[in-house]
């Protein structure tokens, strides 16, 4: 039987040379491009510029704020009663209120003693102080040294109490609510948060109790975060800088304005029956304290955030702990607004504009847009619009108003103006795992209740980094080599070998000079993608 040529398998329209493939595929892009990608890619700009146009109103009107508050408005002590609380030699510590100090805990080997130390040496009277250490530990040696350091302090006389409980259930929320249960703190009017890994000073309480103490109308006092590791590696300045914007400008506006802000989970003092009244800790997301926040605000309750007031705190210096704590802070809200986005449009006891200032300025502007504008924008929208030059970007779009926000964002960290051009590229980056988060968050899907505690190094970072620079042997090396793939990010590297073949085309055939940011935005996807963000100094 003769044998049957594959030819005869294959429509004669197909058998083409090489050079005649490629002109094809030319032509079913060409087709393909006209009336379907032009269309959708100028809708996708339509809708960027959009987002982009809210954001910078929104960085706007914080900058004009915030330069009015710094200029004309009164200090908290001048806009509100604060009678400082004084020692009494005849009553004694009875002018004092009974403060309780909570501690949660998930397996912190080296940071416990930070925080227990620190609540032990507030300067307030011991009968009139309560410390609760809340340990959900699950390493039974974890727990055991943190329950000796506990009864370290009891024998000095502090009265503190180690509290575990049976399974995490409800997680932080869990937690603190169980500690709130206790009868032995039920005398208690405030309760201060902190954190294992914060370390407030002595006169933390002394500072903040006064203005819930002569201020019924105050349920929360926030205090602001001071990072002690913040020149520990590019990574913790990169946060330093997004951080100090939210205390510096977000936090004072909205406690200038709105008497309302985000709890920030820690180193802040609530009134307890404020709690109680807003119906206590809940764990339907992975952000309670802004649930919290947002339910006793709803009820007619009133926030103080003091700039001054500063509590010392580490931050994430390994990118895979970043990482895990950028997810909950991006899927949490977004998951918060869509359960309660409802209840915040038909309350009652709030302004009409302290709604509009919650739902469109704190949530949908802050929450979900500058995530959503900052990634589909200038790493996909942008990119994509150089493969299809029949779409436009307007300059305005593409390089002022960024630039206008960018020097907004950086009024917070003015010490750090010189890696600006950088935290843009490393956000950028950023924005792509904010993104999918926010919209797990809202299509509540996947991990949008996945908690994963934020890992603390405490002083084990530098007694790391200073032997690492003394070992030299091939054991260490490989090591070294063997964790190498636990530190890849296949996302990260996908997004960089995108946005480089853009900027190469954009260098043979494009008029606008974009392959410069993108080559440099593609620097920033490698090194993340292959773990290297957290180790450069």
């Amino acid at each position: 039987m003769d044998q049957i040529s594959p030819k005869l398998l294959i429509p004669q329209s197909f058998l083409v040379n090489r050079d005649d493939v490629t002109s094809q595929l030319g032509l079913m892009w060409e087709l393909i491009k006209a009336p379907l990608l032009v269309p959708m890619l100028k809708l996708s700009v339509y809708i960027c510029l959009g987002m982009a146009l809210m954001l910078f109103m929104e960085r706007v009107y914080m900058g004009i704020v915030i330069v009015l508050v710094k200029l004309f408005w009164k200090k908290p002590e001048e806009r509100y009663n604060f009678v400082p609380i004084e020692d009494d030699e005849e009553h004694g510590s009875s002018n004092f209120p009974v403060v309780l100090v909570q501690i949660p805990m998930f397996n912190e080997k080296e940071v416990y003693k930070i925080s227990i130390g620190a609540a032990c040496g507030l300067s307030w009277p011991s009968d009139r102080l309560v410390i609760q250490v809340l340990d959900d530990s699950t390493d039974s040696a974890i727990k055991s040294m943190v329950e000796q350091e506990c009864q370290r302090w009891a024998s000095k006389g502090i009265n503190i109490t180690y509290q575990i409980r049976e399974n995490r259930t409800g997680y932080k929320a869990g937690a603190l609510k169980e500690g709130l249960k206790r009868s032995y703190v039920k005398h208690c009017e405030y309760v201060a948060i902190i954190d294992a890994d914060f370390r407030p000073d002595p006169d933390f309480l002394r500072k903040s109790i006064p203005f819930l103490d002569h201020n019924p109308d105050i349920a929360l006092v926030q205090a602001r975060w001071r990072f002690v590791n913040a020149d520990e590696c590019l990574l913790t300045r990169m946060q330093e800088m997004s951080l100090d914007y939210h205390f510096t400008v977000e936090q004072e506006v909205g406690s200038a304005t709105h008497a309302f802000f985000g709890f920030n989970g820690t180193a802040g003092i609530w009134r307890i029956a404020a709690i109680n009244e807003a119906g206590g800790w809940k764990d339907r997301t992975t952000v309670e304290d802004m649930d919290l926040a947002v339910r006793a605000s709803l009820r007619g309750w009133k926030f103080l955030y003091l700039g001054d007031l500063q509590v010392k705190s580490e931050l994430p210096s390994t990118f895979k702990a970043f990482r895990f704590q950028q997810h909950r802070w991006s899927c949490g809200p977004a998951n918060l607004f869509r359960k309660m986005v409802g209840e915040i449009i038909t309350n009652k006891k709030v302004r009409f504009w302290k709604k509009v200032y919650v739902i469109y300025s704190f949530f949908f502007v802050r929450k979900i847009i500058a995530h959503m504008v900052t990634f589909f924008f200038y790493c996909v929208v942008l990119p994509l619009t150089i493969l299809v030059p029949e779409v436009k970007v307007p300059i305005w779009g593409s390089v002022y108003i960024p630039s206008i926000i960018t020097i907004l964002n950086s009024v917070g960290t003015p010490r750090s103006i010189h890696l600006l051009f950088y935290w843009i590229l490393f956000e950028n980056v950023m924005s792509l795992h904010r993104t999918k988060a926010t919209l797990i968050g809202l299509f509540e899907t996947g991990r949008a209740n996945e908690w994963v505690v934020t890992e603390k190094l405490g002083d084990v970072a530098k007694k790391v980094a200073e032997a690492n620079k003394n070992k030299t042997n091939s054991k260490a090396v490989k090591r070294y080599r063997s964790k190498f793939t636990d530190r890849l990010n296949t996302l990260e590297l996908g997004f960089s070998a995108f946005l480089f073949l853009c900027g190469c085309f954009d260098f043979m055939y494009g008029k606008n000079n974009y392959f410069i940011y993108l080559w440099l935005q593609t620097i920033t996807f490698f090194i993340t993608g292959i773990g290297y963000v957290g180790t450069i100094i």
